[in-house]
């Protein structure tokens, strides 16, 4: 039997500490709690190396006096508390008296502290729980903590944080939601000697709000002011065209503290149910001042998480605050044209404008004389020119086993406004069979030549294109070696409700969704490199606001972005600028598109290469695809068409659904009864 032994105050301290500190951040909040409580109004974060090796916090709050300053340091050590009634009507940040102790566990601690009413203040410095210097000091008024070398004396948790700018970035996320807690503090954020972020302290939310969120979002919220049963709910709520990717911008504030709460969250998201996108998640920043009987804040070390006496009261006031400043703001969204770039034309020189013209009515125009017909011969390449048939005799198009290099070259073909009408006459193809064997030329098969006529493969069409001259260049291209066997003629027949096409094949008649073919189609273009993925720059850069961890993954994948086509600068965490898309997304909105992208890349950060890219394909292949109840012509249908029945991997697009189903002659004769 293993004996019992006391803990040394050392590895008591030092598993204590585990509970609160977790990271530079975990520091910061304890800290900016203390400032908030000492009185503050106003409090400066300066940290160096993400925190890691340098944190200052500084206030001007009502300080300690000297012979508190060693007993802040000891655990469960507070001027908050006296009494286990205390714990019933909690209204400050800070109570239990663990943060100090936490964080000189595990740091090298030096404060500077002076109450107003005192002539000097006290410089005090404390290292891994053991007391180094107490000594009298001038300083101003307030206190400043300074934090050097977290967890050096515990190096199996210093090897688990991330870099530098990734704990940063943590640190200013906590900031703002605190800063957004106490809108009449004034927060100035300073990282590496520059300063980052800074609130006005006015009082005001939404200036806190634009502050950090950014002005588009600020723009899209809602205020909310509502009160029920005691409970004040007040602050900003979204607009529901603007929801967001990711449940990261809800952010609710029971009696100024940032917590996390699945009855909020419930009842903020119940109250957009049929009024925001589905996929979408209502973004918020939520004060809730309820009394503080209601409500237990001592359920968790890091008091991020609460636990209310009737979850019923908080959700049905949180429910009906959301709903009615929905009600109130229910107005038709404006359209708004994005104004073009101006443009400096000073370097150029100016010509003088003339004056202006007096309009007249033009005399009637005299009939032009009938112009004869000149007949003009233009000699082209036999084996690129296709062969065109009078209109009055539709002629069906054959791919015939070549047997002299006389193939012309299929054209490619691109959707355009004005679509064609659908030809009435059955246009008539023949394809190859199953038996069909696609071979690189550099690794011809063991076959004699003789035995098989080659004929060149069409180039991969990614999409529909004009008919231009670089379409009809010859390149060197697979081989399409077919045997001698029955082929199959298709023929289209149509299009059902402009979303499935139907052809005939052989004894088959097959049905197509057109949308899912093209989607599969693209999917594997773009995974197999046919469809390049080049980049289109936008006309003027777009900047949009990230969760600091959505910046950090994209910033740590920099080279696969660009692999992936798009141009993003790092602007100022968490702020990007889009400066250009994949070209194939042309017309898409960038700001979702990167909001995606971020999101990919936070969820498989660990092994990001094969989810990420699949996950972007289907989107791009998704955005890019032609969709249901588009016009399209006859031959970008039988384009598809053939596409799908020449290609055995198109039988399913990205997301599951099926491409193709097939009815057989026998299957119509047996339900008319032809066959018995």
């Amino acid at each position: 039997m293993p004996q019992i032994n006391l803990l040394t105050k050392e590895v008591a301290e030092l598993i204590a500490a585990g509970e609160v500190i977790e990271r530079p951040s975990s520091i910061i909040k304890e800290l900016l709690e203390n400032s908030i409580d000492s009185g503050a109004n106003s409090i400066t974060v300066d940290i160096r190396r993400g925190g890691i090796t340098y944190m200052r916090v500084t206030d001007n709050g009502c300080g300690i006096d000297e012979a508190d300053v060693p007993k802040a340091f000891l655990r469960h050590a507070t001027s908050k508390l006296r009494s286990k009634e205390d714990l019933d009507k909690i209204f400050t940040l800070g109570f239990r008296g663990e943060a100090l102790a936490s964080i000189a566990a595990v740091a090298k601690v030096e404060i500077y502290t002076k109450p107003a009413a005192d002539e000097y203040g006290t410089h005090y410095v404390i290292e891994g729980t053991e007391e180094k210097l107490c000594e009298k000091a001038g300083c101003a008024d307030g206190t400043t903590i300074v934090v050097r070398d977290i967890f050096y004396n515990v190096p199996a948790r210093l090897k688990f944080l991330k870099k530098d700018v990734s704990e940063g970035n943590s640190i200013a996320n906590i900031i703002e939601k605190i800063a957004l807690s106490h809108p009449d503090i004034s927060f100035k954020f300073i990282r590496d000697g520059k300063a980052e972020f800074y609130t006005s302290g006015d009082g005001d939310i939404f200036s806190t709000v634009y502050t950090v969120f950014g002005k588009q979002l600020a723009a899209a919220m809602l205020p909310v002011d509502y009160e029920l049963n005691g409970i004040h709910i007040a602050g900003f709520t979204i607009k529901p065209l603007f929801g967001r990717a990711k449940r990261s911008f809800q952010n609710f504030f029971i009696n100024g503290r940032y917590v996390r709460s699945f009855t909020c969250t419930k009842a903020l998201e119940d109250a957009y149910t049929n009024s925001i996108m589905e996929g979408k998640f209502p973004a918020c920043v939520l004060m809730i001042n309820v009394p503080p009987d209601v409500v237990d804040v001592n359920v968790h070390p890091a008091k991020i998480e609460v636990r209310f006496s009737n979850d019923d009261v908080i959700y049905n006031t949180l429910y009906f605050a959301i709903k009615s400043a929905l009600l109130a703001g229910s107005v038709p969204s404006e359209m708004s044209i994005p104004s073009r770039p101006k443009i400096d034309y000073t370097v150029y020189p100016q010509k003088p404008t003339p004056p202006p013209e007096q309009y007249r009515f033009a005399e009637p125009e005299k009939p032009a004389e009938p112009v004869k017909p000149v007949k003009v011969s233009v000699s082209v390449p036999t084996e690129v020119v296709p062969e065109i048939r009078p209109a009055a005799e539709p002629a069906p198009v054959e791919v015939i086993p070549e047997k002299a290099a006389d193939k012309p070259a299929e054209p490619i073909i691109e959707k355009h406004e004005a679509e064609p009408k659908v030809c009435e006459t059955p246009v008539d193809i023949t394809v190859p069979s199953e038996e069909t064997k696609i071979v690189s030329e550099d690794k011809p098969i063991d076959e004699p030549k003789e035995e098989t006529s080659s004929v060149t493969a069409e180039e991969p069409v990614s999409g529909f294109k004009y008919i231009n001259s670089g379409s009809l260049k010859k390149k060197s291209e697979p081989v399409l070696e077919i045997q001698q066997k029955e082929e199959k003629t298709v023929r289209l027949i149509g299009e059902a409700f402009k979303t499935y096409v139907i052809a005939e094949c052989g004894d088959e008649v097959v049905f197509i969704d057109k949308h899912a073919a093209h989607e599969r189609i693209l999917f594997e273009n773009i995974k197999t490199r046919k469809q390049p993925l080049n980049s289109q720059m936008l006309l003027a850069p777009i900047e949009i606001m990230l969760e600091y961890s959505e910046y950090d993954a994209l910033e740590e994948s920099s080279a696969l972005i660009s692999e992936l086509g798009f141009e993003i600068g790092f602007v100022k965490a968490p702020l990007v600028s889009i400066k250009g898309i994949p070209a194939i997304l042309d017309g898409c909105e960038a700001e979702g598109l990167v909001q995606e992208l971020a999101g990919n890349l936070l969820e498989h950060k660990h092994n990001p290469m094969p989810e990420v890219l699949d996950d972007m394909y289907h989107t791009f292949a998704c955005k890019a695809a032609i969709k249901a109840h588009d016009t399209n012509s006859p031959k970008e249908l039988m384009w598809l068409v053939k596409e799908v029945l020449s290609r055995d991997e198109i039988r399913y697009c990205p997301h599951g659904r099926p491409v193709m189903f097939k009815l057989t002659k026998y299957d119509f004769d047996k339900q008319f009864k032809r066959i018995v």
